[in-house]
């Protein structure tokens, strides 16, 4: 069994045997939340305001929390392959680990260089995701993986219009 370090490194690396093992590990669970946590603790840093810390930091876990949900949702209702089976903890915690990338957010108090960092970030997170998705929910090709990440994103956008115009939407300043 990797340690925490390796896990985050077989992550970064996309290792798709490193998100297998960690959708087999309880004990991962702890982990994810250490990676959300810090991911968080990035982006509260890259938004330069104690106001925006907090909203990060909360919307951090919540987004973590209802995204896997979606996914689990989305990858084992609406878009079952021939072999999936998991739950939805398997998916929190492979979904956290695939956040890793974005501690690259803490880069955007950097003019310029930062952004760009951050939006690679964005899209290694994303491609980190697609192989966290496949994994967890056992899919034979990775554009079924692909298809539910694009379903859920879409579903979350939706929800959060939906908590926007219905007042609960923030505005991080």
């Amino acid at each position: 069994m990797a340690s925490f370090p390796n896990r985050v490194v077989g992550a970064l690396r996309l290792q798709p045997a490193t998100f297998e093992e960690i959708e087999h590990d309880p004990r991962a669970t702890i982990q994810a939340v250490i990676v959300v946590a810090a991911v968080a603790i990035a982006r509260g840093i890259g938004a330069r305001s104690v106001t925006g810390f907090a909203y990060l930091l909360l919307f951090g876990f919540v987004g973590w929390a209802v995204g896997s949900a979606v996914i689990w949702i989305v990858g084992t209702r609406l878009l079952r392959g021939r072999n999936t089976e998991a739950d939805l903890s398997q998916l929190l915690r492979t979904v956290g680990f695939a956040q890793a990338p974005n501690v690259l957010a803490v880069s955007a108090v950097v003019p310029v260089l930062g952004w760009v960092l951050t939006i690679a970030g964005l899209l290694w997170s994303l491609a980190a995701l697609v192989v966290a998705v496949r994994q967890a929910l056992d899919y034979e090709d990775t554009v079924r993986a692909v298809v539910v990440c694009v379903v859920a994103w879409l579903i979350m956008m939706l929800i959060t219009m939906l908590a926007t115009l219905m007042g609960y939407g923030v505005v991080v300043q």
